[in-house]
């Protein structure tokens, strides 16, 4: 089968398509789940200077080496204000937690170590120099690059980020994803079935894998099997980033969408690979623009999402990598010799009593299953040419849980 290319062959040239889309500003407050396009560097020192880690009492250590003394209390350092003076010989500032060491002060006594009073305080237990402060600068530095671009901006990103005292951040804008769906025996959920009509599962499904990607799907509706439907939806996706088509690219009569884009210009770089499920997977530019045409089978054609489209979304998105999350794990069942397509079996997934993944592979296969597909774990992959595996033998598999939007 040699016109047919591999897994790896078809991710490395799909991906290789693709570089970071433009970048945009967004208030911080809308960044979660963007990913960041150039380094962030703090605009401040955190903090700004030594603070209380505790409510207590500034001191200098020398004055509590002997204890109990009693000491001067001078003034106090609320968090957000500071004592003007100079802690001397002798005397204590009433400290609270993110309060500002005074001048001449070096340790801080908690309250708990102290019989609380004014305008004299006893101290029963001492402190060395340097307690409970927290020095300028300890958690980071003005100048200090705390973010890099490529970084999926999550909750403790966006608050390191606002310590950072950064209102807004530059990110990749979402990449624009024209969706079209082909076949005159598919239509939308809840509008009206015919009795040879079935309900697409496809486009939903691949427009939440999309968004929850970081992108954006753009819906341009169910082609009929027939060349002028096709042609005048796909004039849909002029300014997207991507056109993903769904069935009609196989070999069939009505298998029509590969011969309408070639006539629009589509430069077709393959549109078979040696995969299941998952064979006929066209790739190509068309006007500048890549499009990838998915199977219509809807297990086929979010297996070739996970594999393709997850990481051709990272690349416009300025992600670090393309690989997919892949564990090892034992067999729970026989599993018969693979042919010359890397097959990707729906599995579910538990562990042994001593915590090794186990891989169960389900009963059915079909690709048209989308219920086995919604209840597998992973994806046991089966290289090409494998020979047969027994029960307990080690195999790859890509746990579902591990790639955003699975």
């Amino acid at each position: 089968m040699a016109d047919l290319i591999s897994v790896e062959q078809a991710r490395t040239r799909i991906c290789a398509a693709f570089a970071p889309v433009a970048t945009e500003m967004v208030a911080l407050t809308v960044a979660a789940g963007r990913v960041l396009a150039r380094d962030l560097a703090a605009r401040r020192t955190q903090p700004p200077s030594a603070v209380s880690a505790m409510d207590g009492y500034a001191v200098r250590a020398a004055d509590v080496v002997s204890v109990p003394v009693q000491l001067k209390v001078v003034g106090e350092a609320p968090a957000g204000d500071a004592f003007a003076g100079t802690v001397g010989p002798g005397e204590a500032v009433r400290i609270f937690t993110g309060g500002p060491v005074p001048a001449g002060a070096d340790t801080i006594v908690v309250q708990e170590d102290t019989d609380l009073g004014s305008p004299t305080v006893t101290v029963n237990q001492g402190a060395p120099a340097n307690r409970h402060v927290r020095r300028a600068g300890i958690d980071f530095s003005e100048g200090e690059v705390l973010l890099h671009a490529g970084r999926r901006m999550g909750a403790r990103d966006i608050g390191l980020a606002a310590a950072m005292n950064h209102p807004w951040i530059a990110v990749t804008r979402k990449p624009r994803v024209a969706l079209l769906a082909t076949g005159d025996e598919v239509v939308r959920p809840g509008d009206p079935l015919g009795p040879n009509q079935i309900v697409s599962s496809n486009g939903p499904a691949l427009a939440a894998f999309i968004e929850s990607r970081g992108g954006i799907a753009i819906d341009l509706g169910i082609a009929r099997d027939d060349e002028a439907s096709i042609r005048a939806l796909a004039q849909g996706a002029r300014g997207a980033d991507l056109l993903v088509t769904m069935g009609g690219i196989s070999v069939g009569d009505r298998d029509l969408v590969q011969k309408v884009l070639g006539e629009a210009g589509l430069e077709l770089d393959f549109w078979r690979i040696a995969m299941k499920p998952g064979k006929p997977l066209m790739f190509g530019m068309l006007a500048g623009a890549p499009v990838l045409g998915l199977p219509g089978n809807p297990v086929s054609s979010m297996v070739c999402a996970l594999l393709f489209l997850g990481p051709a979304l990272d690349k416009m998105l300025g992600l670090a990598g393309t690989g997919l999350p892949v564990i090892r794990a034992r067999l729970a069942a026989e599993i018969g010799a693979n042919n010359f397509r890397e097959d990707y079996l729906r599995a579910t997934l538990a562990v042994d009593g001593e915590g090794t993944p186990v891989a169960m592979p389900l009963e059915i296969q079909d690709s048209s299953m989308v219920s086995a597909l919604a209840r597998a774990d992973g994806l046991i992959i089966r290289p090409p040419d494998a020979p047969a595996a027994a029960i307990g033998d080690w195999v790859d598999v890509i746990r579902l849980d591990d790639i955003p939007g699975a």
